[in-house]
């Protein structure tokens, strides 16, 4: 097989064709510090390259190979535990999830319009653009628009405050970063086109280390507009097709995946007006995830304050794809007891994080958290 149809990267291709090595086959009968010798290529170079070579051998790939004991273990001694997160670009957000986003699983950030979430998603694909010592993973990301254009003035207006909101990087460091040359657009307004977007598009860029951040903004409008209630198996199936891509490309590549959702309003007798903003003010079939709480409520006709009626979209067969489900809102005035705007990002479930929340304000630089409002 010929070296260029691997999914490497072309510096390492180019390394190996340097050294005479002519098949993949004859990669394999060196050693690692052979082949160090031979090509010059640095000790984690020559690992990337073996174990490429050695999943085609073997008639597999990354995303269909088992995971072992050893490999866990070499995963574990490769990133250490201060680099197992992905920092959100604010001590008190990163706080709050003990680091930042998890680097393998689906996390999910959904809330009611105006809450920031696609703010904080537009942060993010900058965090993860910083040297691994200011809690970046040194890569590019990948963002995903299902329903408006890519936000791209508030993009630059992010970039151009950088320096105010990175007081923890050196100047010199935010000045190096070219970060509008690293962030990948993709649209797909349906089901099919976003399903082709992360099974071969993306794969791509994570292998070739030129991306390490998934952002999907928003995963439930394709879905809102191809199923309706008599397509719930259809739906159901698409999306733990679309979950389980996503989970393979995570743990595949240690990549943190972001998806925006939507929230809504349960239908429920009897149910008062929807809160500004949630998707059942204008959409009159929304998909949403009806919690046991608010059955047993309904059932004993206790009433619900507004926000608390919120559910994510998509159901359950979406919340078990997720690894993290955070949830963002937006008081008005009139919710507020002290009659402000505020906004709480809200910890609903997650494997090593407790219930917890804290506010936070959307500036001109970005998503900041409040001090003192995070838990202890």
């Amino acid at each position: 097989m010929d070296l260029d149809q691997l999914d490497l990267n072309p510096r390492i291709t180019a390394a190996v064709k340097k050294a005479k090595l002519k098949s993949i086959k004859e990669i394999l009968h060196f050693s690692g510090p052979d082949l160090q010798r031979l090509t010059g290529l640095s000790g984690p170079d020559v690992q990337h390259l073996l174990r490429t070579v050695s999943s085609h051998l073997r008639g597999s790939s990354i995303f269909t190979g088992g995971r072992t004991a050893l490999d866990l273990r070499l995963q574990t001694e490769r990133f250490p535990e201060q680099h197992q997160r992905l920092s959100l670009g604010c001590p008190v957000l990163d706080g709050l999830l003990r680091g930042g986003l998890p680097l393998d699983g689906i996390t999910e950030l959904a809330g009611r319009s105006s809450a920031g979430k696609t703010q904080l998603a537009l942060q993010l694909c900058l965090a993860v653009q910083f040297p691994r010592r200011h809690g970046g993973l040194e890569a590019g990301a990948v963002y995903v628009c299902t329903e408006d254009a890519f936000p791209n003035k508030r993009l630059q207006q992010l970039i151009a405050q950088q320096q105010r909101l990175r007081t923890d990087a050196p100047a010199d460091v935010v000045e190096k970063i070219k970060f509008g040359d690293h962030i990948f657009i993709e649209h797909a307004a349906d089901v099919d086109t976003l399903l082709e977007c992360v099974s071969k598009k993306v794969p791509v860029l994570l292998s070739r280390g030129r991306a390490r951040l998934l952002v999907i903004d928003s995963v439930a409008a394709p879905f809102r507009c191809e199923f309706d209630g008599l397509a719930s198996v259809r739906r159901a199936r698409a999306l733990q097709a679309l979950g389980a891509a996503l989970r393979r490309l995570s743990w595949a590549f240690r990549s943190p995946v972001l998806c925006i959702n939507q929230v809504g309003c349960p239908p429920c007798p009897p149910c008062p007006p929807c809160p500004a903003g949630s998707s059942s003010a204008t959409d009159p079939h929304p998909i949403f995830q009806v919690t046991e709480a608010m059955q047993e409520d309904t059932a004993l006709g206790l009433p619900r304050a507004p926000e608390e009626r919120l559910a994510p979209a998509l159901g359950i067969t979406w919340s078990n794809q997720l690894l993290v489900r955070l949830m963002a809102d937006r008081h008005r005035p009139e919710e507020d007891p002290l009659g402000r705007h505020t906004r709480t990002l809200r910890v609903v479930f997650a494997p090593h994080l407790p219930p917890s929340s804290c506010s936070y304000t959307v500036n001109a630089e970005g998503v900041r958290g409040t001090p003192g409002t995070e838990p202890c």
